[in-house]
């Protein structure tokens, strides 16, 4: 995963305001920006206002209590990573509003003040997982009309008719690969690199996708049926694997690797 380079904005949601300046107090500390809100509906406006990836609401509010507010928020803004303040008196609620999907986790009250802190670091290290997939998705697929234009079935270094694109799609500083069947018909340097392809050969018909990799690749295309943006497939020495279809009309898939900790 990326290292930490966003700014951290954490909304803090509960009625009583002791209880927010008490927590501000204590996670202000880690250097998060830090909105605070004593209702849902107030919540709910500064959300219009900031982009706040971490959420910490209190479960018992008048009008509208944590778990309502977090649903809504899971509506309009489901990006967000969702934690709830609860008293055990409250878990059954609690308990559904997990199971929806609504809330990431929860916390009980009064709370340990290291415990909340390391929940907190690890949503927003999930919050900024899923952004820089979105991001990557995004970069990937504004070049795929370069890949497609530029990524005929021919031997690298035969000039066609596509040649600035094939041009543009080679000087991409992405590790980005189109793949048919098992050959690699188009590949960016730092794809060859990573792929330890940098000292092949060109053959005629492309080169072959590293050994260790296709059984991961032929497991994934089988659920890629068609352009529906990119999705991570799994890990592959120590890279983020990423796999989506060029077009509709062609076998041709784009492949995009990412360095990660090797972890899943």
């Amino acid at each position: 995963m990326a290292e930490q380079s966003q700014e951290r904005c954490l909304l803090l949601v509960d009625d009583e305001p002791n209880i927010l300046r008490a927590l501000s107090r204590l996670l202000r500390r880690d250097g998060y920006t830090i909105y605070t809100a004593q209702s849902g509906a107030e919540g709910l406006a500064l959300l219009q206002e900031h982009k706040v990836g971490v959420i910490v609401s209190d479960q018992r509010m008048p009008e509208m209590n944590g778990t309502e507010f977090l649903s809504r928020v899971k509506d309009i803004y489901p990006d967000t990573v969702r934690i709830v303040l609860s008293g055990y008196t409250e878990l059954s609620a609690i308990t559904d509003a997990i199971n929806r999907g609504a809330i990431y986790k929860f916390l009980t009250k009064p709370w340990d003040d290291d415990l909340i802190r390391e929940n907190i670091r690890a949503a927003f290290a999930q919050y900024e997982m899923v952004d820089e997939n979105r991001r990557l998705r995004e970069q990937l697929q504004a070049h795929s009309a370069a890949a497609a234009a530029g990524a005929p079935s021919v031997a690298p270094g035969n000039h066609a008719a596509g040649e600035p694109a094939r041009d543009l799609f080679d000087s991409l500083p992405l590790a980005l690969a189109v793949v048919k069947a098992d050959v690699i018909v188009r590949c960016t340097a730092p794809a060859k690199a990573m792929l330890h392809l940098a000292q092949a050969a060109p053959q005629p018909q492309g080169l072959e996708l590293p050994e260790s990799l296709r059984p991961l690749w032929r497991q994934a295309i089988e659920g890629v049926a068609s352009v529906q943006g990119i999705r991570r497939i799994g890990t592959w020495e120590q890279c983020d694997v990423y796999v989506g279809r060029l077009t509709d009309s062609t076998d041709e898939y784009v492949v995009l690797l990412t360095k990660c900790d090797g972890t899943e």
